[in-house]
C-alpha cells in the first residue's frame, strides 16, 4: 500500500524492514476521494498526514481574482503535508485532480518517527529538501523558459518522479490524466496557448498526449529541448539513467 513512498525514500537511503513497518503502522485508514475535491484547505491544520496511494492531486494557491495557480502536482508516493507536524497551519490548499485513494497517517506517529527514528527522520528531511529543489526548478521553469520548453521540462520531470516512485521503469510512456486546463494552471499559460504548444511538441515528434496517456517519442531529444537536467532531483543513479 505504501510501496511508492518507500521506493521514493530509498532513492536516498535503504530502509530496514523495521523502518518500513513503522511507516505501515502509521496508517490509520485509507479512503477514496472524488475528483475535484479539496483535501486540505489553506490555513487548516490537518489532523492526519495525507499520503497519495492512487491518482493525482495538486498543491494550489487562489489568487485575488479567483484564478487558480497550481504550484505542484502530487502523484502516488507523495506526502501532501508532512511539514504540518512542525508548522501551525497550511499555507496552500491541496485538491484531487483525479479520483484518489489516500492513506491517513497518524500525525503523532510521524512526529514520533522524527524524534525517535534517525533513519526515517533523515529520509523525511531528504524528501522535504527534494520538494524544495523541485519547487525552485518549477519557479525557474515557469518564469524563465518559453512555453514549449516549459511543458517539455514538466513532462520530463513527471517521468522521473514516476521512475523514482517505482511506478514505471521506462522513459517512453506513463498514465497522464491531466486536462489541458490543469496543465495550463501549472504552466502559467492560457488553455489556448497550452493547446498550441502541445500541437507543436507533437509536430516535432517529441510527444503524443491523448486519452490520459503521455507517450514520449524521443526521451533524449525531449530532455535536450526542455533544458532538463535531472540532477536537481537528487535521485539514485539507476533512476536517472
Amino acid at each position: 500500500m505504501i510501496d511508492a513512498l518507500i521506493n521514493k525514500l530509498e532513492n536516498y537511503l535503504t530502509l530496514s524492514d523495521a523502518d518500513k513497518q513503522h511507516l505501515t503502522n502509521a496508517v490509520d485508514r485509507v479512503e477514496d476521494i472524488k475528483k475535484d475535491q479539496d483535501i486540505i484547505l489553506v490555513n487548516e491544520k490537518p489532523e492526519f498526514v495525507h499520503l497519495i496511494i492512487e491518482g493525482w492531486a495538486c498543491r494550489y494557491k487562489l489568487l485575488a481574482d479567483g484564478q487558480r495557480a497550481i504550484v505542484a502536482y502530487l502523484i502516488p508516493g507523495d506526502l501532501c503535508d508532512i511539514h504540518i507536524a512542525l508548522l501551525d497551519h497550511m499555507d496552500h490548499s491541496v485538491c484531487s485532480l483525479t479520483p484518489l485513494k489516500i492513506a491517513y497517517l497518524s500525525r503523532e506517529k510521524i512526529e514520533e518517527m522524527f524524534f525517535n527514528n534517525n533513519t526515517l527522520a533523515r529520509a523525511f528531511f531528504w524528501s522535504a529538501l527534494i520538494e524544495e529543489s523541485i519547487m525552485r526548478e518549477w519557479f525557474a521553469n515557469v518564469t524563465s523558459r518559453p512555453a514549449d520548453k516549459r511543458l517539455a521540462h514538466m513532462f520530463c520531470e513527471i517521468m522521473m518522479r514516476y521512475r523514482a516512485a517505482g511506478l514505471t521503469d521506462r522513459h517512453d510512456s506513463i498514465h497522464f490524466p491531466l486536462t489541458q486546463n490543469e496543465l495550463a494552471d501549472a504552466a502559467g499559460l492560457s488553455v489556448v496557448h497550452t493547446n498550441r504548444v502541445l500541437q507543436r511538441l507533437r509536430k516535432e515528434g517529441l510527444i503524443t498526449y491523448a486519452n490520459k496517456h503521455l507517450e514520449i517519442k524521443d526521451w533524449d531529444r525531449l530532455k535536450t529541448f526542455g533544458d532538463f537536467d535531472p540532477r536537481y532531483m537528487h535521485l539514485s543513479e539507476a533512476v536517472m539513467q
